[in-house]
């Protein structure tokens, strides 16, 4: 469950966004991560906790049904699912990035459409074959990372490249609040840790899931803020840029024989594994919303190999968002699709942070002593990073349109959606 989530959430949050993350607020990107690691680690608790407690399929809708209400559960799977399907363009567009670095002249809306027929084929195979290939790929890009902070620390200390960290203006060459204005992609970057709870129907018993909510935190926070670290402190933060992934930089600037082109395949395998396990979520996501009376029931029909075709069809709206935006804003589609994607992602957060809460209030000495996972924070840890995850909203609809009008309209349709469809989900439920 650990390798799921930990695969699941490194990609081009990280590998590509960083980035975009760096330019808006130099080396203090670096507080942007801590922020984001502890309003993580927040949730991460609060989710493990709900996990163990209730090792079910459904994770965070669940809990929002069984402590706050349906609107809340059906707002945090939609809406996650949403979020999710869009994510993939944007793990589409970086590949077209990656694939610039090798032949420039090729359109990237060309390698989006290759690449993405290539992932739907492998998706709609058995989930044995799916499996074998999101193996590889995690394998690859967990690895890597991991290298790539040591190597890049060794440079550092060796002092065969010079620290970053106050040059070009300062350690807050933007100024002092400019860490909140990545505060998106930091957040963003952490998305994942939540795949503890949706695999947590699958696991062995309640303690397996307590384990691997801490090791799923620990290894992304580790990875995570070491590798923003050793970014930071070896490139210039303002000769970062979406144009190609600044790991790939990294290693062409210390002039390393061949290193740049292993990155940049290994940031294109992280992108494709992104995308492959997005899809791959989204689609069972919308499976079993349909199977639940919270979907149209043609999506929740499995082919003969146990892959649901339409709801995986559907799940790929994303890729034909990419290739939408990839032509007619190049230059700002990866940008514009992960700041979509952002609110829906966040809501699963929001749900099981305010579920939690509940979840707590509810407990009894006894019923609290003997749960597997206990958050040492308790319901007030939940609070905070409730208000934390709330500020960081806020703050992002008022720093960027593409983040209002999302988050807003993610609010209206699923809502809207919610209200057609709360009849059916009643009578599938009393059905069962």
């Amino acid at each position: 469950m650990a390798m799921v989530a930990v695969g699941g959430s490194i990609g081009t949050g990280l590998l590509l966004g960083s980035a975009a993350a760096i330019s808006l607020a130099g080396p203090a990107v670096i507080i942007s991560f801590l922020l984001a690691a502890l309003i993580s680690w927040t949730a991460s608790l609060a989710l493990g906790e709900l996990a163990s407690a209730h090792p079910a399929a459904g994770a965070f809708g669940l809990y929002g049904e069984l402590y706050l209400n349906e609107w809340a559960g059906f707002l945090s799977r939609a809406g996650y699912w949403a979020a999710i399907s869009f994510s993939v363009g944007a793990e589409m567009v970086a590949t077209a990035t990656y694939m610039a670095f090798w032949f420039p002249n090729v359109p990237g809306v060309l390698w989006i459409v290759i690449l993405s027929l290539c992932l739907l084929l492998v998706n709609l195979r058995s989930v044995h074959d799916y499996a074998r290939f999101e193996f590889w790929f995690a394998m690859v890009k967990v690895v890597t990372i991991a290298v790539f902070v040591l190597l890049g620390a060794a440079l550092m200390l060796s002092h065969k490249v010079p620290a970053q960290y106050t040059t070009q203006g300062g350690f807050f060459p933007l100024g002092v609040l400019a860490p909140l204005l990545a505060m998106t992609f930091a957040i963003y970057t952490f998305g994942g840790v939540e795949f503890v709870a949706v695999t947590s129907g699958e696991s062995r018993s309640p303690n397996d899931v307590a384990k691997a909510t801490k090791i799923t935190f620990l290894l992304l926070t580790l990875l995570y803020l070491g590798a923003v670290a050793v970014l930071v402190g070896i490139v210039p933060w303002n000769k970062t840029g979406v144009g190609e992934s600044p790991f790939v930089t990294v290693f062409r600037s210390v002039h390393i024989p061949g290193a740049g082109h292993i990155m940049n395949f290994v940031v294109l395998t992280a992108a494709l594994s992104g995308a492959n396990a997005a899809l791959y979520i989204s689609s069972r996501m919308l499976f079993s919303m349909a199977r639940s009376g919270w979907a149209p029931p043609e999506l929740g029909h499995l082919n003969r190999k146990g892959s649901p075709n339409l709801a995986l069809w559907v799940s790929s709206y994303g890729i034909v968002a990419a290739f939408a935006l990839e032509t007619w804003f190049p230059g700002d589609a990866f940008v514009f699709i992960l700041r979509g994607a952002f609110f829906g992602l966040i809501l699963s957060w929001i749900v099981s942070l305010a579920a939690h809460i509940s979840f707590r209030r509810r407990l009894t000495p006894e019923q609290l002593n003997a749960l597997p996972m206990r958050s040492p924070l308790g319901a007030w840890g939940s609070v905070m990073g409730l208000l934390l995850v709330g500020a960081s909203v806020l703050r992002s609809w008022w720093d960027s349109r593409v983040n209002l009008i999302s988050g807003l309209g993610y609010l209206l349709v699923f809502t809207i959606a919610f209200f057609l469809l709360r009849k059916k989900h009643r009578q599938s439920t009393m059905s069962r």
